[in-house]
């Protein structure tokens, strides 16, 4: 209070609401004649605040304001990560439905791949096949126009024999036996040429039965050799125009390796059949680039495929060369892609090469590498390990 205050007979003095501090309560006395003291008598008192404005309860009210505040936040951030979560859910079951469309899409797409590659590889295989069946026609062919001359031949002169006999003088029965003579000379070359037919057909039964990819020991350069000639006359049935020249070049001391012959020998046909064909090639520019040069005959390109074997020592190898056009550095990395082919449509599956990659290397733990020089020529390497 600014002022004193009165208490009269009162021994107390009433104070209400008062805030919380420090307070000096002072008494005065009074006499009879209204003259006060001149020394006051005094109390400090302190009031304390209730506990709910004390700085504890403040503290504790602001860890409260601070804890809802969290935990607000974290409610929020809970409902915002459901949230979240159930739209990524939704996504991603959106997704796994979309994946599982194109999953279903794709293994019909990979069906129809799959079929379409088989019955491309099979389309290579009869090709290989009508190649190969070609060229055994061609080998088989030559004997036998032998036998039926030398048969034709022969009944001609039994004929002549037997009217000579039926004169039965001296001069006609010696005559008659050097008709005999001829005819055993006829039937000793009928007899070594059917052998010669016989033993190709024998050939090609002995490898139509390694189908089953039994490997055994073969004899690499024999399998060339046959393979070469039957590749050449293949070529040279379906194109009668077509003429080469091939060599061979076979190490003596090759052994015989464990390899599926039918598989080499698909190799070695579809090497040598590629070569032949760039040789072919080549020649149809010559003789265009001969016109327009004025070149002589001496001068002209001589188309030639060379097959040569050799010994490694750990491994063998065969190589398959041509005096072709060469392969473009921009393409030699693809020639051993599926499907890629430098051939015009209709006339390859780009499929060969893939193949013979994959008998070499996974069919046989072998290398099949190429060596090219544009305008020059190319070489074909394969490399089997001896076991």
């Amino acid at each position: 209070d600014d002022g004193w205050i009165s208490a009269g007979t009162r021994r107390f003095a009433n104070y209400t609401n008062l805030p919380p501090g420090k307070y000096t309560f002072h008494v005065r006395a009074v006499n009879a004649e209204g003259i006060a003291s001149t020394v006051n008598a005094t109390m400090a008192i302190r009031i304390r605040p209730p506990f709910w404005k004390t700085w504890w309860a403040y503290g504790f009210y602001l860890i409260l304001f601070v804890a809802g505040i969290l935990a607000f936040d974290r409610y929020q951030r809970k409902r915002l990560i459901q949230k979240e979560r159930e739209e990524a859910r939704e996504k991603e079951l959106a997704q796994a439905k979309e994946i599982e469309k194109a999953y279903r899409n794709l293994e019909v797409a990979h069906k129809d791949i799959k079929a379409a590659q088989a019955q491309l590889i099979q389309s290579e295989k009869m090709a290989s096949l009508g190649e190969l069946t070609a060229g055994i026609a061609h080998e088989i062919q030559n004997p036998l126009n032998f036998v039926n001359n030398f048969s034709e031949v022969s009944r001609e002169l039994i004929s002549e024999m037997n009217e000579e006999l039926a004169i039965g003088t001296e001069a006609s029965v010696q005559l008659a036996r050097g008709i005999a003579g001829d005819i055993d000379q006829n039937l000793e070359k009928i007899n070594h040429h059917g052998k010669r037919a016989d033993a190709i057909v024998k050939g090609m039964l002995q490898h139509s039965r390694t189908s089953a990819g039994q490997k055994e020991p073969t004899d690499i350069n024999a399998l060339a050799d046959e393979y070469l000639r039957l590749s050449y006359h293949g070529l040279r049935a379906k194109e009668k125009t077509f003429n080469a020249d091939f060599k061979t070049d076979f190490d003596p001391n090759l052994p015989e390796v464990e390899v599926i012959p039918q598989d080499i020998g698909r190799v070695l046909l579809n090497l040598i059949n590629n070569a032949f064909y760039a040789c072919a090639e080549r020649s149809r520019s010559a003789v265009h680039e001969r016109t327009l040069s004025g070149l002589t005959d001496s001068e002209t390109y001589k188309p030639t495929v060379t097959v040569s074997t050799k010994n490694l020592g750990d491994k063998i190898e065969i190589r398959v060369k041509d005096n072709g056009p060469g392969i473009p550095e921009e393409i030699k990395n693809k020639i051993f892609q599926p499907f890629f082919t430098t051939k015009p449509t209709g006339q390859g599956t780009g499929l060969g090469l893939s193949l013979s990659y994959e008998i070499i290397a996974k069919g046989h733990g072998g290398e099949l590498l190429v060596e090219t020089k544009p305008g020059e020529g190319t070489t074909f390497i394969i490399q089997i390990p001896i076991k």
